[in-house]
């Protein structure tokens, strides 16, 4: 039996760049299979038979790596930072493979990070329709009152749309500090999404930090340090990705 796959996935799954990008570098000229130009997106090939190189290089599978970072405040989630500033693979000096991260954290928010080279594990947990559950511990001004937190259960109003029903439960309260900590579970990756929620209803995020993805805990993983997922975890991973839109659709 041929191991025959589309482009695009073999590029991605040997670490090379995203599908996305895989796209862009067959439709722009770059890849060759058996010293032939190939610039159709349906095209297949074999891994294991067929030479298949990028800009010249032939590509080889990559051994797949599925890791997660507890990463700080003060770093950015990129492959490089114009202005000199931390960046995640400053914490992955003993990394061999190219990996990058799943989704994003912001500069200012700490937390769990999964990072991996396989660009359809990344793709399926990213993907909009899938609704990964996200869970972050947002410390904010203020205390909410219950009703307050209603609102971002049922869903706000942001300038982008909308938001999908966030489940949320009080975790500490400092009235002494005036402050609370929420814990707030979100099933979509809009760009800064936990603050602009919490800004919404007027009590804005001090300190934010991503302590579940997709039900993997960041547990007791000290700041900076990574950690292998176990076999166990990315099947589960997967298996949740696949099967979230159609728990989603009940729910609604």
């Amino acid at each position: 039996m041929t191991n025959m796959e589309r482009l695009q996935k073999i590029i991605a799954q040997a670490g090379i760049a995203s599908r996305r990008k895989s796209e862009e570098l067959i439709l722009s000229g770059k890849v060759e299979v058996n010293g032939e130009v190939v610039t159709e997106l349906g095209t297949k090939a074999n891994p294991e038979e067929d030479m298949i190189t990028v800009n010249g290089k032939p590509i080889r599978s990559e051994k797949k790596v599925y890791m997660m970072l507890n990463k700080p405040k003060g770093v950015i989630t990129s492959a490089s930072d114009p202005e000199g500033r931390k960046i995640v693979s400053d914490y992955l000096k003993g990394v061999k493979e190219r990996v990058y991260p799943v989704g994003r954290l912001d500069y200012d928010t700490e937390g769990l990070l999964i990072l991996t080279n396989d660009g359809e594990f990344a793709h399926l947990l990213t993907h909009p329709k899938h609704h990964v559950p996200k869970t972050y511990l947002a410390t904010v001004k203020g205390v909410p009152h219950g009703s307050a937190l209603e609102k971002l259960k049922t869903g706000i109003m942001l300038d982008d749309g909308m938001t999908a029903p966030a489940e949320v439960e009080y975790k500490d309260v400092d009235t002494a500090g005036n402050e609370a900590v929420i814990s707030i579970t979100i099933y979509e990756g809009r760009n800064r999404q936990v603050r602009r929620m919490f800004e919404a209803i007027n009590h804005p995020v001090t300190r934010l930090k991503r302590i579940s993805f997709g039900g993997i805990l960041l547990q007791n993983l000290k700041r900076g340090l990574t950690r292998n997922l176990t076999k166990e975890e990315v099947n589960n991973l997967i298996t949740l990705a696949k099967s979230e839109p159609a728990k989603k659709m009940k729910k609604r």
